[in-house]
């Protein structure tokens, strides 16, 4: 038995198998990534990649949680680089196919980095934009903290949220942005693992950055636990001469380090010998070592000490994030370990071969589970393997869908903006009681008030643990915002950050997959500072987390703001974002009727996320005859003004420049009796379906006419179009593509300006005599 300070004994044969499956993970990894690049058919000559080294560093951390630490209810970020480690996880478990790892980075195979969504395994986030992972995880605490105070999630249930990060993804701003608003909402029950190998993709990290991040995370409430030594290296500075051992191991440069590690046990023994020349018993004590045994203590790091892994782990029976700093060494055990460009690099035929050989594989076995151990050691570490709690876990529980009110009625105000409306129509839904209510998870990055959600938030409450007073409202100063915190809240306030936004989005709307129970988030934004997120508003649909994104107040119309807060091209994001539907709505009613459409879209099987972009201008809103219109809103767009037969002109316009368009339509008609107007509630969803559309004739299949085609068949072939948006161009000039018409297409393609209305729209040609002379010039011929 092996015993570690005042923790009971780790059995021995725990510690031999974990560290048996330390190094089948090491070589399936590599077998799986040497197999892509050298063994398959290459079609292309393209080098398909992998990421051997980073992957070595990490086996022994891997093993130690999949088989033994971690319990069912844990939900684990991996490392991108990590990813073949992963599936060699999952495929010693049986829930990998051979398959899958023969196709690695080709089509329909395991995918370079664990994906919910391509991969077949289980994946609980995806993991590839560096950072992005490690910071969702703790969002997801929170998200995990909300369902236990509301009653969703029985505490019993609570597991852990834990990230496998590099050493360098703590460069990534991101993570600190998220460390702060952790420390605010007093996370629990997260880990965050670096694999602290001290190289990145170009070279060896900085020095200087060793003992910060230990006060960065403490600083911000973490537990830091540090496994720097093994237990070889322990064993040795407990011996004459291995203080000094100690201390210039501590003292060592990364790349000094990295370097010697390359160059083996000479190397390390010359080094040591002229730095400690001099320095009682350290001859002796380095001299009591081959070249080889020297070069394994040296590299003996914590990170690859399964006793020093297992029993840190072990230690920590509490709530508190902790961060865990584990030493190695990038490429750990393969040829090429410690070489500065490791990163990318890939065993060649012979290393691979020489690896093969080292660990009693035989050829034609290099996919086998166990192949190498020998029957009666391979049929036990199989038996270990599927007693671990991973191998019995059930599939995470399937949310039950949330019911639906039959409508959400619109405000009825004659003059109104989008903006506004949208919290109202928030603020009814919260007052009416209905089931939907109860599952909306509203947060914001400090714009609450402004993006109107403060209706909202007044009637449910903020989320907090502990109870948060309002302390305005107990002092009876008055105030629109009557804001107490507590458990039952259903609003979570960030601070003035968008990545931490679009990440508790995410969290927020893989709450279904991950804990079993949906809930419905909505996060408002200033639309121009949707770009500031965009690494994580793509992370977030990337993995399919359903939410429904309200960015306002939007474009030109913004005015006096100026042009830092004037947004061009959104448009054009939501329309190239997978997983996004954007829609802008120009009056209340398609609004209400979007919303609505928005929560179930949200909880389809084949639906997604949403994007609304609204305004705060007030404008008259029109007077229905019948609702008609409202199918065709919700496939893009609409006539609000039919075209006459063979109608040869037609306004068409997104958003809140409908009053502009809709006054040159009333100029236009005196002289073209026929002239249309047709409103395009979704871009997006209009160009999808035509692009849909042309993808079925591609294939052989009867084509379908999309709805496009359909709206724009009212038009004679001949007809030319004048498109408006408060935005850019593109967002609408692509319909000239559709039936080969002529378009002359309004929008913004430069940064506006501070200045009311009538002058920008003057300026950038946004107004009613703009829109005039653009119809009037489509039938200029040349």
């Amino acid at each position: 038995m092996t015993m570690t300070s005042d923790r009971p004994a780790i059995p021995d044969d725990l510690l031999a198998s974990l560290e048996a499956l330390d190094g089948r993970l090491r070589w399936l990894a590599s077998w799986t990534i040497h197999n892509a690049n050298h063994i398959r058919e290459s079609r292309d000559g393209l080098k398909v990649g992998g990421h051997q080294a980073s992957c070595a560093s990490m086996t022994a951390v891997m093993a130690a949680l999949y088989f033994h630490i971690l319990r069912p209810n844990d939900r684990v970020a991996v490392k991108p680089h990590a990813g073949p480690v992963l599936h060699a996880i999952e495929y010693l478990l049986g829930h990998q196919t051979l398959d899958q790892l023969k196709r690695f980075r080709g089509m329909g195979g395991a995918q370079s980095y664990p994906s919910r969504t391509k991969d077949r395994i289980r994946v609980d986030f995806s993991t590839g934009s560096v950072g992005l992972g490690v910071a969702i995880t703790a969002f997801a605490s929170l998200v995990q903290d909300y369902l236990i105070a509301h009653g969703a999630l029985p505490q019993e249930r609570a597991g852990r949220m834990i990230a496998l990060m590099g050493d360098a993804e703590l460069d990534e701003g991101n993570i600190y942005e998220c460390l702060i608003e952790a420390y605010k909402h007093e996370i629990r029950n997260c880990w965050w693992i670096v694999d602290y190998n001290r190289q990145s993709l170009d070279a060896t990290t900085a020095d200087r950055m060793f003992s910060r991040f230990d006060d960065i995370f403490r600083t911000c409430g973490w537990r830091v636990v540090t496994l720097k030594h093994g237990k070889l290296q322990r064993a040795a500075f407990s011996r004459p001469g291995g203080q000094a051992l100690a201390d210039w191991i501590d003292a060592c440069p990364n790349a000094d380090f990295a370097a010697l590690t390359y160059q083996g046990g000479s190397a390390w023994r010359e080094r040591l010998l002229a730095d400690l020349a001099g320095v009682p018993d350290v001859a002796g004590l380095i001299a009591s070592f081959d070249d080889a045994g020297l070069a394994a203590l040296m590299t003996n790091l914590g990170g690859h000490c399964m006793e020093t892994l297992v029993d840190a782990f072990q230690r920590i029976d509490d709530d508190r994030p902790t961060l865990f700093i584990a030493y190695t060494v990038k490429g750990f055990g393969l040829p090429f370990a410690g070489h500065k460009d490791n990163h990318s690099g890939l065993m060649n035929p012979a290393q691979m071969e020489a690896l093969r050989e080292s660990m009693g594989i035989a050829p034609g076995e290099e996919w086998e589970p166990y192949g190498g151990l020998g029957d009666n050691t391979a049929a036990a570490l199989k038996a270990f393997v599927e007693a671990s709690p991973l191998a019995r876990r059930d599939a995470p529980p399937e949310a039950a869908p949330v019911p639906l009110p039959d409508s959400l009625p619109p405000p009825a105000d004659p003059q109104q903006s989008t903006q506004a409306a949208f919290g109202r129509i928030l603020l009814d839904l919260a007052k009416s009681g209905h089931p939907l209510a109860d599952r909306i998870v509203t947060t914001s990055p400090d714009v609450t008030v402004s993006t109107n959600l403060g209706g909202f938030v007044n009637q449910r409450g903020l989320f907090r643990r502990r109870e948060l007073k309002d302390v305005f409202h107990s002092a009876r100063i008055p105030s629109a915002q009557k804001w107490q915190g507590h458990d039952a809240g259903q609003h979570i306030e960030l601070g003035i950050a968008e990545s931490n936004l679009f990440l508790m989005l995410a969290a927020l709307g893989l709450s279904g997959p991950l804990f079993g129970t949906r809930l419905l988030p909505v996060g408002t934004v200033y639309d121009p500072f949707i770009a500031r997120g965009l690494d994580q508003l793509n992370y977030g649909c990337y993995q399919d987390a359903r939410f429904l994104l309200v960015a306002t107040p939007s474009g030109l119309t913004l005015g006096p703001e100026g042009g830092a807060h004037q947004s061009i091209y959104s448009p054009l994001i939501g329309m190239g974002q997978p997983n996004l539907t954007y829609f802008e709505p120009a009056f209340v009613d398609e609004l209400a009727l979007i919303m609505h459409w928005a929560f179930g879209h949200m909880q389809a099987a084949d639906g997604g996320s949403v994007y609304l972009r609204l305004s705060t201008r007030v404008i008259d809103q029109i007077e229905r005859e019948s609702d008609d219109w409202q199918a065709d809103a919700l496939k893009g767009g609409y006539w609000v003004k039919r075209p006459g037969p063979g109608a040869e002109a037609a306004l068409v316009f997104t958003g809140a420049i409908a009053p502009e368009v809709m006054e040159a339509w009333a100029i236009l008609v005196e002289d073209l009796p026929g002239v249309g107007l047709l409103n395009v509630t979704s871009p997006d969803l209009l160009h999808r379906g035509w692009s849909e559309s042309r993808a079925e004739r591609w294939s052989g299949a009867p084509a379908t006419p999309s709805h496009v085609d359909r709206l724009l068949d009212a038009l004679d072939p001949r007809a030319g179009l004048v498109t408006v948006v408060d935005g850019s161009p593109s967002t609408l000039s692509w319909l000239g593509a559709v039936r080969g018409m002529r378009v002359s297409p309004l929008g913004l393609d430069r940064f506006g300006q501070t200045g009311d209305l009538p002058d920008l729209y003057a300026v950038y040609r946004l107004g009613s005599d703009a829109i005039v002379e653009a119809t009037a010039n489509l039938f200029l011929r040349p």
